[in-house]
């Protein structure tokens, strides 16, 4: 901004004419000068200029000509509108510097950074971005389901927080079964004046999503269900409090147990490799019967015995049975409450289900020793992967 040169104007008279000529050549004056501040330190020179105590144009020397008037009080009244306009205008250009600057100033610290940035060397080689990679008891889960998919099988998924019925009553639990007690189950707090069945727990097992499938869907039906489980187990080197299972459920009529026996040994060969065999024995589940567990040769050994299998060639892999007739009473009276027609015939359809821990075999493909090692989120254990 150029040094202001302006002053005062002279009165040629003292009436309201040239008063008022005189009041308008100041506003005018005012303006243009204004249009020209630019920085902060235009704007103070500018208000000390024009509205100074003691050298101010509008304080000081426009007051003055309010004396030289033939009416003061008109004078008055004009000179007060004079002096607002003038300050409402140095207000509104006080507002449009004060952002100006801050702009700026915003502005000079990106070129700043700018010019920091330009400092690097573009010809160096970066960094790297990691490429992540499946967890791998999320792989290992994702390869069994993919097997029973091969099958036919669609996936099927429920929520961790069950009821008491989908999760025990539905699959033939009776209500003194150890199982049910806060020991080994989790239970969630304030459910005490809820019905037995419908009180909520974490669910021990994924069973409760073949509860609600059957419930939902008539056969046929053959499902697998991978997913995360809780019990009330404390830590060690092969149990923890949260881990995983993948299910399996093939409802249909004239199933047998030579239907489970070979989709099973169809399954570990698929999984461990060809040269893997299979065997029986039978155990007992309240949700099946009969019931058996199942063993796999030693993949690691051949048969021959090693540390893995405790020398004995066999490795105990998962439980597996017929679908108890209960279960299907169960989900048939779940069926009528829902308004649905009975489905689950026991002389009609039959069904076998089965079940395998993700941790325990991924501990035993990838030789794991310690199944919290899964949980630390340490990365030098994760990278192997």
């Amino acid at each position: 901004m150029t040094p202001a040169t302006y002053t005062l104007p002279e009165l040629t008279g003292a009436s309201d004419a040239d008063l008022a000529r005189a009041f308008d050549a100041i506003l005018h004056s005012l303006s243009r000068e204004a249009h020209d501040v630019e920085t902060p330190e235009q704007l103070e020179h500018f208000r000390v200029r024009w509205f100074g105590d003691k050298a101010g144009l509008i304080n000081k020397g426009a007051a003055s000509f309010v004396r030289l008037a033939h009416d003061k009080r008109l004078a008055g009244n004009t000179f007060k509108q004079v002096k607002e306009s003038a300050e409402q205008l140095y207000s509104e250009l006080t507002s449009t510097i004060q952002r100006t600057d801050l702009l700026s100033k915003k502005l000079g610290a990106t070129l700043a950074d700018d010019r920091a940035s330009a400092s690097i060397d573009l010809t160096l080689p970066g960094t790297r971005r990691s490429i992540g990679v499946e967890h791998p008891l999320t792989r290992t889960m994702r390869e069994m389901t993919a097997v029973f998919a091969a099958l036919g099988y669609s996936v099927r998924v429920g929520p961790e927080v069950e009821t008491d019925f989908y999760n025990f009553e539905a699959l033939n639990f009776p209500p003194n079964h150890p199982a049910r007690d806060t020991q080994d189950t989790l239970v969630v707090a304030g459910q005490e004046a809820k019905p037995l069945r419908e009180r909520l727990l974490m669910r021990t097992h994924t069973s409760p999503v073949q509860i609600r499938s059957m419930v939902a869907n008539a056969p046929p039906l053959r499902i697998v269900i991978p997913g995360k489980v809780h019990r009330n187990d404390e830590s060690d080197a092969t149990h923890s409090p949260i881990f995983h299972q993948v299910e399996g459920l093939c409802v249909d009529t004239d199933i047998t147990f030579s239907d489970l026996k070979g989709t099973l040994d169809y399954a570990m060969k698929a999984f461990f490799g060809s040269s893997v065999k299979t065997r029986f024995f039978p155990s007992y589940f309240p949700f099946t019967e009969p019931s058996a567990d199942v063993q796999i040769s030693c993949p690691f050994c051949g048969g021959k015995g090693c540390r893995k299998c405790k020398h004995s060639g066999w490795i105990e892999l998962l439980g597996c049975g017929m679908v108890n007739p209960a279960v299907f009473a169960a989900v048939d009276a779940r069926r009528i409450e829902n308004g649905l027609e009975p489905a689950y015939d026991t002389k009609k359809i039959s069904g076998f289900a089965f079940g395998m821990g993700v941790e325990r075999i991924a501990m035993m493909k990838y030789g794991v020793g310690d199944i919290g090692q899964f949980y630390s989120g340490d990365l030098r254990f994760l990278n192997q992967f």
